[in-house]
């Protein structure tokens, strides 16, 4: 590959040279805008998903607001990779900011559950774009690596301060704002971005205009099985794998994939080389990238409904309760960063992440409602530490597998395999907590004095212990029929908290499986430095 020229000529290393201290500042602040913008929309809005299932009344697309989401990142990421080193990052941060505030605006404003989730899933687009296109910017703005490696700091930085506000700050605003709040509070941050990146970042192309071309049909054939990928899901968790509908869309999923696994062989410009197809070392690392994703799902997704719905905590509680999950990566990354250097089997350190997540997710199944906060805040930071073992690992561990030539796309692979490991989550989860709720509850109503379609209908979805009008609703009815409506809401309570333990089950062993992929890394070493 020639070198990165800009329009003028220049290469990038000759114009980083030029470029002013100030210039560099201003750039990399533009950047950390962007990244402010991503960290916070990915950590204020699990707070507000039980408020907006209980205002928009859609329980049953509940996986669908995170899923959809993920399914455009999940589409975009490899793609915008590609286009961006074609045609220069520059227009695709610029673009993907402004998608990203349109569609943040219009999930603000939706009025059903299903124009939430078909904004949300525009919005992903956009936020795939900027997840993947804002962090190769870095190597473009300091192509020496020790110079990269200072600037660096600062994305972890906002990175981790706004991951670490994301969650106090979505409770707070879901509290007193209510939770469109969540959504527009990424327009202001997105409002100073815009102008950063326009006048400071600069336009670096690393391919001249004979050497621009990009698999279409690849792209076609990944989209259509990450689509049929969570349709799948979605029909599992609704009608369970004994209908047709579920598995038949799996299978589609699955032949799309195969086939896109054929092209990319024989595409004279893959969007993945092959060769990482039949690496054995990176598809262990696509597998723990998909059961990372996995339980990651699960944790992130799950835990506000355990808190608001099974433990009746508020918003505002329920993002301070969390806050140290979110936090804790952070902090894992950091310790994780400094230990690399100092360990002879630096593979071994993801072990350690696994091992951490194993206990952690067992712990969890520990929690009821009279859990002390301090041991609520203590087993949530556990969980982020040990993912921060984990996450900066697969990406690092999947560059040196796939050589310099393939970084990028190495690292693009690592969040690609992880937003799918999410969206079997979004059916494999959703079907452990719905099916353990649907049973107990259908136990409780059995045991009644007197059957009430009216009350089955009303109990048959956790969105009764998040609304408060189908509360009263409920306890109208009840004090008629002579049930005892608070007892009964609190065997519901029981039953959802049951159904979420089980998917930290499902982590569990998701992250047992990991230690055993794990332990078969290849050697990876950090030579040591003064």
């Amino acid at each position: 590959m020639r070198c990165a020229r800009w329009p003028s000529g220049r290469s990038a290393e000759m114009e980083q040279t030029a470029r002013s201290f100030r210039a560099s500042l201003a750039a990399m602040i533009g950047i950390c805008l962007v990244i402010i913008l991503i960290a916070l929309d990915s950590t204020v809005v699990g707070t507000a998903m039980p408020r907006i299932v209980g205002e928009l009344r859609g329980y049953d697309l509940y996986p669908w607001i995170a899923s959809a989401y993920l399914m455009g990142s999940a589409v975009t990421i490899p793609i915008a990779g590609r286009l961006g080193d074609l045609y220069g990052r520059k227009p695709f941060v610029l673009a993907a900011i402004i998608l990203f505030t349109a569609t943040s605006a219009a999930c603000g404003f939706a009025s059903s559950m299903m124009q939430l989730v078909i904004a949300r899933g525009l919005q992903g687009v956009g936020g795939g774009m900027l997840i993947r296109v804002a962090f190769a910017c870095v190597p473009d703005l300091f192509p020496d690596r020790a110079q990269r490696v200072r600037w660096q700091v600062m994305l972890s930085a906002s990175f981790g301060i706004a991951s670490a506000f994301g969650p106090s700050l979505g409770g707070w605003l879901t509290e007193h704002f209510g939770w469109r709040s969540v959504f527009t509070i990424n327009l202001p941050v997105a409002a100073l971005a815009l102008p950063a990146v326009w006048r400071f970042l600069p336009w670096i192309v690393h391919h001249e205009e004979g050497e621009r071309s990009i698999d279409w049909l690849g792209a076609l054939l990944l989209a259509a099985a990450v689509v049929m990928l969570l349709l799948g899901s979605e029909a599992i968790q609704q009608h369970g794998v004994t209908h047709m509908q579920g598995p038949l869309l799996m299978l589609a999923a699955i032949a799309c994939g195969a086939f896109f696994v054929w092209h990319q062989h024989h595409s004279a410009a893959p969007i993945i080389p092959p060769e990482l197809f039949a690496n054995r070392d990176a598809l262990k690392l696509m597998a723990l990238g998909v059961l990372t994703g996995l339980s990651m799902f699960v944790l992130v997704f799950y835990s506000p409904l355990l808190l608001q719905g099974g433990f009746g905590a508020s918003p505002k509680e329920a993002g301070f309760l969390m806050t140290p999950l979110l936090v804790c990566v952070t902090v894992g990354s950091i310790i994780n960063g400094r230990l690399l250097p100092r360990v002879p089997r630096a593979e071994r350190v993801i072990a350690w992440g696994q091992v951490g997540t194993l206990v952690s997710c067992l712990l969890l199944t520990l929690l009821d409602a009279d859990s002390p906060r301090w041991q609520v805040l203590l087993q949530f930071g556990l969980c982020g530490l040990s993912l921060g073992f984990q996450l900066p690992n697969l990406t690092l561990q999947m560059m040196a597998v796939a050589g310099k030539r393939n970084f990028g796309v190495g690292s693009a692979l690592v969040q690609t395999t992880r937003m799918l490991g999410s969206m079997l989550g979004v059916g494999i989860a959703g079907v452990l907590v719905n099916a353990r709720y649907a049973w107990d509850v259908e136990r409780l109503l059995a045991d009644l004095p007197v059957r009430s379609e009216v009350v089955d209908a009303l109990m048959s979805s956790p969105q009764i212990l998040i609304r408060v009008a189908d509360q009263a609703q409920l306890a109208s009815l009840a004090s008629g029929l002579g049930i005892d409506s608070v007892t009964l809401l609190a065997q519901a309570r029981h039953a959802l908290v049951q159904g979420v333990h089980n998917g930290f089950i499902l982590s569990a062993v998701m992250a047992a499986v990991s230690l055993v992929i794990s332990l078969r890394l290849p050697r990876y070493e950090i030579a040591k430095r003064s």
